[in-house]
């Protein structure tokens, strides 16, 4: 099996716009700072494997190795809901809510998803949660509009 042919990146999105990159660098620095890096890299990963961010995977799922993280946690990610021995109560709460922000076209953040995660984070860590789920689904949908391939520059 051959792999297909790589798709051209349509625009340098990153370099035309410093400004933007630089904003968006700035939340997602400041997102981070509340939470807890283990779950910081869960909730990057996820979201970007929802938005199909090919980009974002691969250079989240790298630094989530480098930090140590375990690649049975890496790869169940896609069905966390399943392996909840694998991931403490509280990162399942930031997944659920990952989810529920990351793919608003099913109805909004659902109030029980929300009050999960609210027992698990207090509402300064809650808010930077919120924050952080924000900033990587705008990494993501830029990365993609714009076809930032894997292991490539943004």
């Amino acid at each position: 099996m051959t792999a297909a042919p790589a798709t051209p990146q349509r625009i340098p999105f990153w370099k035309l716009s410093p400004e933007i990159h630089r904003t968006l660098l700035a939340l997602t620095t400041a997102a981070k700072r509340q939470l807890d890096p283990a779950l910081v890299d869960l909730v990057l990963i996820r979201a970007s494997v929802i938005n199909h961010c090919a980009f974002c995977i691969d250079m989240h799922v790298t630094d989530a190795r480098k930090a140590g993280e375990t690649e049975e946690r890496i790869h169940l990610l896609n069905a966390w809901e399943e392996a909840t021995g694998h991931y403490t109560e509280q990162e399942q709460a930031a997944l659920a809510l990952t989810e529920a922000v990351t793919v608003l076209t099913d109805g909004f953040v659902p109030d029980a998803v929300y009050e999960r995660a609210a027992a698990h984070f207090d509402e300064t860590k809650l808010a930077h949660l919120i924050a952080l789920i924000t900033a990587i689904n705008a990494w993501n949908r830029i990365n993609v509009t714009v076809r930032v391939p894997p292991g490539g520059t943004s």
